[in-house]
């Protein structure tokens, strides 16, 4: 199978999919879409993984410990685009990850990085420890980082981008990174690519008032794109009000290859070589042609 879409960030590992997580996977493989779901804990990446093994190809998973989790704080309903939840704290255990990340169908590490949106100013050396522990992890197995950023807009710890683009630079990486649901302006899209970032857009592209985000897109190479949904969150226009799931992932190649003014067959293209590219997803046609 050769898909049209990819999904590089969903969470139907989540409490939301539990019911029929596996019909929403089975509808976005029908609909030529892979999925990549992601980890934000322990117990949450070690059920991506379970379920990117239920399928021979087109699933994978991506394991870490979200920068949220280190704290114990309620995201209600209007934060979180969604069902709210009561995070649990947590430390990040490197040995698990470890063991997890031997699993060939796991293609990165993540989702980590930096969250200053409820945090106590005591917390930030924290988050800082913790995602320097998995750039490191990272540059171990050689495996790509999913990087989340957040301003602290109920903390009022505004500095979360400066500090991410601080550790970044401190950590030389020379493995590829992916700004996952970037949010910000032109300046600091041009401050991260040049520390090679990729840049993953998702439903928030689609919604009113969008200015940043198309002069962004606009400036951005695109070997440099890629989509996801951030399901169960976010969801695009025009599925507004509906759970988010990957198969609507097509809307926001769609967007962006408007903003972009190109044909969607070609950012679609694209965006699925970008995806391969970063996670190190065989392409299995040209496999058999190798082994052939």
């Amino acid at each position: 199978m050769t898909p049209k879409y990819i999904d590089i960030h969903s969470h139907v590992n989540f409490k939301a999919f539990k019911e029929d997580g596996d019909a929403v996977i089975k509808r976005a493989l029908e609909n030529d879409t892979w999925v990549i779901n992601v980890g934000s804990q322990f117990s949450t990446s070690r059920r991506a993984v379970e379920i990117a093994n239920k399928y021979s190809e087109g699933v994978y998973a991506i394991v870490g410990l979200h920068p949220i989790h280190l704290d114990e704080a309620y995201h209600d309903e209007e934060e979180v685009d969604g069902e709210g939840f009561r995070t649990r704290v947590e430390e990040f255990n490197k040995e698990a990850f470890g063991e997890l990340l031997k699993d060939p169908k796991v293609v990165a590490i993540g989702e980590c990085g930096l969250d200053y949106y409820h945090l106590k100013e005591d917390s930030i050396e924290k988050q800082k420890k913790t995602f320097i522990e998995q750039i490191e992890l990272a540059k171990e197995t050689s495996k790509p980082l999913m990087v989340h950023c957040r301003d602290g807009q109920k903390s009022g710890v505004g500095r979360a981008f400066d500090d991410l683009l601080e550790v970044l630079k401190e950590s030389r990486l020379s493995i590829p990174f992916v700004s996952h649901s970037f949010v910000r302006d032109l300046k600091l899209a041009e401050e991260l690519l040049k520390l090679g970032s990729y840049f993953s857009f998702n439903g928030i592209i689609t919604f009113p008032k969008t200015d940043d985000y198309v002069e962004v897109i606009k400036f951005l190479p695109l070997d440099r794109i890629l989509s996801e949904t951030d399901s169960p969150y976010l969801t695009p226009v025009p599925h507004r009000g509906q759970r988010n799931e990957p198969v609507y992932v097509k809307e926001i190649v769609r967007k962006i290859a408007e903003i972009k003014n190109l044909p969607e067959e070609e950012v679609a293209k694209a965006i699925m070589a970008n995806a391969r590219k970063v996670f190190g997803i065989q392409n299995p046609l040209l496999s058999k042609e190798r082994a052939g």
